[in-house]
């Protein structure tokens, strides 16, 4: 595409924070680069810093030569193309959306403890709240023909699909693609942006310069980076991450069995908490911890409870919920970001050795299933089991 280019290998990566744990798929291969801050980082703040913000990737980063030459092609099921430049992205209405983005996989190394799976072997920290700034793609869609709240146009598309610049060896060296339905595309309410900010800075190279799309509530993979074109389709996206990837199978299918055409692609995550403050096995001294993390849960619905037990789950005790400072937090109301996540605290008195362990609930009273064997599948998303962490207890100077 004119004004940016997919590198073939790694040699112009940007600089990335040292603290960030590098993942992959194989011991053998850091690249392409995969990485998540440690989990402590998540809860100093409420939007998580640029830096510090998980990073996943397929292929090189793409380089921008000529912003001025850059366009988003628009194409399909409708009456006519048309090139976007970004200049037309930035003369449509800019709206600023707090948005949690989590990746599928988030929590995969704890699932892979029960029984293995294939994937990039995330902790917890495979997720980030972030302002995204731009333009909302039901006013972009106006642009080409397509009015808003449109579930099929008439020339009967009903999808939308985004395809990136970045090339990845699952679609045998062509584009990463995904897509949305139309009706969700069109919906203003729905807040999907062609997003050129990330926390009021113009977006990095790691995240999507110089344009990506952002689909609040919905696994990372649909929030599609480095857009190229967007094609107004009948069926859904035909790519390998829709169609061979991200699917939710039960712990009765192994690689033996498995029939990707019985499964929808994910879209909206579940409910998921998990704790921040401490690691998986932590030696700390008696007496007051506190203990905080985060909770989300997607589709735009609210956090409506998180419990924490210091027994094990026998007993539970509720936390506070945060999300902005000053303002109290309410599960659906107006005043609160129902695409993010919220930020959640006790305080405990831990005396012995023990299991701490969380749970949140959220507005549709959907909540955590207490055991990741009767969630476990072949590939290892969504697990949204009770997050425990192991304390033990010691009177000596530590």
């Amino acid at each position: 595409m004119p004004g940016i280019t997919g590198p073939s290998d790694y040699s112009q990566e940007p600089t990335r924070h040292p603290c960030l744990q590098i993942n992959a798929k194989a011991s053998s291969s850091l690249e392409p680069f995969n990485a998540e801050p440690p989990r402590s980082a998540l809860v100093s703040s409420y939007v998580t810093p640029v830096e510090l913000f998980y990073k996943r990737n397929h292929g090189p980063i793409p380089v921008v030569d000529d912003i001025e030459r850059y366009c988003v092609d628009i194409s399909g099921l409708i009456e006519a193309a048309k090139k976007v430049y970004m200049r037309d992205v930035r003369m449509l209405p800019k709206y600023n959306v707090t948005a949690t983005l989590q990746c599928a996989g988030n929590r995969r190394t704890a699932m892979s403890k029960t029984r293995q799976v294939r994937g990039v072997g995330w902790d917890v920290s495979a997720i980030g709240n972030a302002v995204w700034g731009g333009a909302k793609l039901a006013d972009v869609l106006e642009l080409v023909g397509i009015p808003k709240l449109t579930s099929s146009t008439q020339s009967g598309g009903k999808h939308v699909e985004f395809v990136s610049i970045d090339k990845c060896k699952e679609e045998n060296g062509g584009p990463y693609k995904a897509s949305i339905p139309l009706s969700q595309a069109t919906n203003p309410e729905a807040d999907v942006l062609l997003a050129y900010e990330m926390n009021g800075e113009p977006l990095n190279r790691d995240h999507g310069y110089p344009l990506r799309v952002i689909v609040p509530g919905v696994i990372g993979a649909r929030s599609v980076k480095w857009l190229d074109s967007i094609n107004i389709i009948s069926e859904e996206c035909q790519g390998f991450f829709m169609q061979k990837d991200y699917k939710m199978f039960p712990p009765s299918v192994d690689w033996g069995n498995i029939d990707w055409n019985t499964r929808k692609p994910q879209m909206d995550f579940p409910v998921q908490s998990v704790i921040c403050s401490l690691e998986d096995v932590q030696s700390i001294k008696p007496g007051k911890v506190t203990i905080s993390g985060y909770a989300v849960a997607g589709g735009g619905r609210g956090i409506e409870r998180v419990d924490v037990s210091i027994d094990g789950g026998k007993t539970w005790m509720e936390a506070t919920r945060i999300q902005k400072t000053g303002v109290p937090y309410v599960a659906d109301h107006i005043s609160s970001d129902k695409w993010a996540w919220v930020l959640f605290e006790v305080t405990v008195d831990v005396t012995h050795s023990t299991e701490i362990v969380a749970k949140a609930v959220d507005s549709a009273a959907n909540v955590q299933p207490e055991k990741v064997q009767d969630i476990w599948n072949l590939r290892g998303i969504l697990n949204t089991s009770w997050h425990r962490v192991h304390v033990r207890v010691g009177h000596s100077n530590m």
